[in-house]
């Protein structure tokens, strides 16, 4: 018999997976692919299910031969282990992101005259609401507080965007692009920042917005998003107030809180020295962390400290001194800021860090040295990424430029709507299910 191959990533296991591999079980014996955890998280959301009950769930099926583990997108380890006769995929690859990935399978293929066998996608409202349904799980507190530190252990770098509403929390949810070699790139977290988050109400960034009224712009966003949050919680407060606003972050389903050592009147990091701010000291500050990770009822919400040592130009070993006491006081991982131009001491700080602590999360914000790629930030050791006001920056100066042409044109036409995306656009980019309640 023919040697038949196809790879599956599915959480759910419906007719039209059941319908495509009965269809290649009639070419040959059947093996299949279950594309790891890691594979998968690369190019779209993490499964909800694990690979290992993904694989036991295929391994199920009476006409499927053999199970096997696919650790890349690509088919050349598949082609070189297994030399399969066939190779069946749905057409939808055709065209897209996945092309490429299809055009280099035929390439490996027409080396040994193997051939690629293509059935047509199932188009099916019932299959759209059942997949659309397990999407809505990402939304569930117990699925999304853990989500951010399963991502971590999948990924090497995670890619995250401020919102500090519920319309940019849809931004950072959708947006999407497919580079060339097929894999789709989306943000993997949303942040939650106080300097947003407190211009978007028209007030300084110094803790003036209280806690009740973050929590209600965090459920305004999460209730129209499934993404993991991480939240700014500047100094995080009074020790005792901290306790409870954690608790409270972690029953609604956020991910992380990153709390800043400083004390006093908050001013903003990236004026550094020339600004009066006071470090705390870092044996406090750890306490501060040691109750919060008391309080906590689960080991999935992660509490980061962020260090400003390199902000105010107390050095390195002054840093690193403050990472160990954080972490042995309970730190989940470290943020280190900083105002330079390049990012020559974030990276020192990480490749020292993780000498010592080689598994610790490392956070960066790399606003001033905007210009260094992920990629790169990525392989000095960098594993969240925080991309920390650019909505919020780039909303203001398109605001202020049509309020400027109403008021030179006496009209909103021609000039003010050049501006402006089209209602209708506004009104699709609202989710159905929200029109209708």
């Amino acid at each position: 018999m023919k040697k038949v191959y196809l790879n599956v990533s599915t959480d759910i296991l419906h007719y039209g997976h059941i319908a495509l591999m009965k269809k290649a079980a009639e070419l040959g014996e059947l093996i299949v692919g279950v594309l790891t955890d890691e594979v998968v998280a690369q190019y779209r959301r993490a499964p909800l299910v694990p690979y290992e009950k993904r694989k036991e769930m295929i391994a199920q099926l009476s006409f499927v031969k053999e199970v096997v583990k696919q650790d890349t997108l690509s088919y050349e380890t598949v082609i070189q282990q297994y030399r399969p006769d066939i190779v069946v995929h749905g057409d939808e690859w055709r065209i897209g992101g996945k092309s490429r990935i299809r055009a280099d399978l035929l390439k490996l293929l027409d080396v040994y005259g193997g051939e690629l066998v293509e059935f047509p996608y199932t188009e099916d409202e019932a299959i759209n609401v059942l997949e659309s349904t397990v999407y809505d799980r990402y939304a569930v507190p117990e699925i999304r507080r853990g989500m951010l530190k399963r991502l971590l252990g999948l990924k090497k770098s995670l890619r995250v965007l401020e919102a500090h509403n519920g319309l940019t929390g849809l931004v950072v949810e959708n947006a999407k692009i497919t580079t060339e070699d097929g894999m789709q790139k989306t943000f993997d977290a949303m942040w939650i920042s106080s300097l947003c988050d407190s211009a978007a109400r028209g007030k300084p960034d110094i803790e003036l917005v209280d806690w009740s009224s973050k929590i209600d712009r965090i459920n305004e966003i999460m209730e129209v998003t499934t993404k993991p949050i991480i939240v700014d919680g500047d100094t995080g407060g009074m020790p005792e107030h901290f306790v409870y606003n954690i608790q409270t972050l972690e029953r609604i389903g956020v991910s992380a809180i990153i709390i800043e050592d400083k004390t006093g009147l908050k001013k903003n990091s990236l004026f550094g020295t020339e600004a009066n701010q006071v470090q705390e000291e870092p044996e406090i500050f750890a306490d501060k962390i040691r109750r919060g990770k008391q309080a906590l009822k689960t080991k999935e919400f992660m509490i980061f400290a962020r260090i400003e040592s390199l902000i105010l130009e107390k050095g390195m070993a002054d840093a690193l001194h403050r990472a160990r006491v954080y972490l042995q006081a309970g730190a989940d991982g470290i943020m280190i800021h900083s105002r330079k131009k390049t990012p020559d001491e974030v990276f020192e700080f990480c490749h020292k860090l993780k000498t010592e602590y080689p598994e610790t999360p490392i956070v960066a914000v790399p606003t001033t040295y905007n210009t260094v790629t992920e990629d790169v930030l990525s392989d000095n050791g960098v594993n969240i990424i925080i991309h920390a006001n650019h909505l919020l920056r780039s909303a203001f100066p398109a605001m202020q430029k049509t309020a400027e042409c109403i008021l030179l044109d006496g009209c909103s036409g021609k000039r003010a709507d050049q501006n402006c995306m089209p209602i209708k656009d506004v009104i699709r980019f609202i989710p159905v299910e929200m029109e209708n309640q």
